[in-house]
């Protein structure tokens, strides 16, 4: 996988002044399922992995659900791979500046199918200043493969009634998994 050390040493900007570690990615380099969050919290920083506070439970929870498991059948990645100050969401040109990494991820990983987890992942991965209410309900492509937009476990944290349409959107990139060659 990308050489973590690469991600240390990037001062391509200031996150990484204020960060404790890199977060680069967590899972299985052999998954068919990628999914791609928008930036390291504070637990994520003192740890080194991507979701690993309430909002990753909750995905934990939703991976279960699908019948996944994160160390074996997926990998989950952030647009940003440094904690941004006081968990205030990556600026435009920050995830800019990231957005080489991710895309050096998904070329070694070639996953089947992504899911972009809120509104900077659809975002950074679409090229697009559309919301995720009109990103998501249907499968987008990222350079071939399936790609569909739901929203962060964060905001499902704080907007429970949402959770069913996040659902709806996972068993959407079930499907388009199920018509992906291997």
């Amino acid at each position: 996988m990308l050489a973590r050390s690469k991600i240390e040493a990037c001062e391509a900007c200031a996150l990484r002044q204020g960060r404790r570690r890199s977060v680069p990615g967590v899972g299985a380099r052999s998954a068919r399922w990628l999914f791609v969050g928008e930036g390291p919290g504070a637990e994520e920083d003192v740890r080194g992995e991507p979701f690993v506070g309430a909002a990753g439970q909750l995905l934990d929870s939703m991976l279960e659900a699908l019948g996944l498991r994160r160390s074996q059948d997926v990998y989950i990645a952030n647009v940003v791979k440094c904690r941004p100050p006081a968990n205030r969401t990556p600026e435009a040109q920050e995830c800019a500046l990231c957005l080489p990494f991710l895309e050096r991820q998904i070329a070694l990983l070639q996953p089947a199918v992504i899911v972009a987890l809120g509104r900077v992942a659809a975002q950074a991965l679409l090229g697009s200043d559309m919301n995720v209410g009109s990103l998501r309900g249907r499968v987008h492509r990222y350079g071939g493969i399936p790609l569909v937009v739901t929203y962060h476990p964060a905001y499902l944290l704080r907007n429970q009634p949402e959770k069913a349409r996040a659902w709806v959107d996972l068993c959407l990139a079930q499907r388009a998994l199920a018509v992906t060659p291997s």
